[in-house]
């Protein structure tokens, strides 16, 4: 018989339960983040092999009409702010702590007034140091901030940071499912007042 499960482990599964996936490949990292929560206590953990789950945030100004990137010191990418868990054991509390330490603003509050998953993703990290190459298993939320205030990069990954428009996305960055954001995006500014479309 399998060991009841964890309140932080409980915690995420709950927060997959309301996601509904964009398409195949978003279903199969569902699947597998959700069976990687149930079968290893330590999902959290940094240091747990294969992979971890992390938390990352895509923030965007009240209208949806831009979103903050930052150019990865380390790997020279445009990312979306978010990393590892420091104890939280929560990825939406992961992913709203890294925006705050990797941009420096005070006015992010999660869209809707709630943390829910935006996007899910799963991912190779290259090895580094003693650090095999290993998978992040990565809960995505949605942000809003007010864009006129400083942006303050974090003195760790942090190279650069930009607002940039939300049809820049898949240009900006590398990763495969930049498009599947970006249309995830489009569809939340359809339902906007005005019904802010794809141009």
């Amino acid at each position: 018989m399998a060991p009841p499960l964890a309140d932080h482990q409980l915690r995420v599964l709950r927060l997959l339960e309301a996601v509904v996936p964009a398409g195949e490949e978003e279903a199969g990292f569902l699947r597998r983040i959700r069976d990687f929560v149930c079968l290893e206590p330590l999902w959290w953990y940094r240091e747990t092999l294969p992979g971890h789950v992390t938390g990352s945030a895509f923030v965007v100004d009240p209208a949806l009409e831009r979103v903050l990137l930052l150019r990865h010191r380390i790997l020279d990418r445009w990312l979306q702010p978010g990393g590892h868990d420091q104890g939280e054991r929560d990825p939406a509390c992961t992913a709203l702590r890294e925006a705050r330490e990797e941009s420096g603003l005070r006015s992010l509050a999660f869209f809707g007034g709630r943390a829910a998953v935006f996007d899910l993703d799963v991912h190779s990290i290259p090895a580094r140091g003693p650090m095999p190459a290993h998978e992040h298993l990565d809960l995505r939320f949605l942000l809003t901030a007010d864009p006129a205030e400083p942006l303050r990069p974090g003195p760790g990954e942090s190279a650069e940071l930009a607002w940039v428009s939300w049809e820049e996305i898949p240009e900006r960055m590398p990763e495969a499912g930049a498009r599947r954001v970006q249309a995830k995006l489009a569809a939340i500014r359809a339902q906007l007042p005005g019904g802010r479309s794809s141009k």
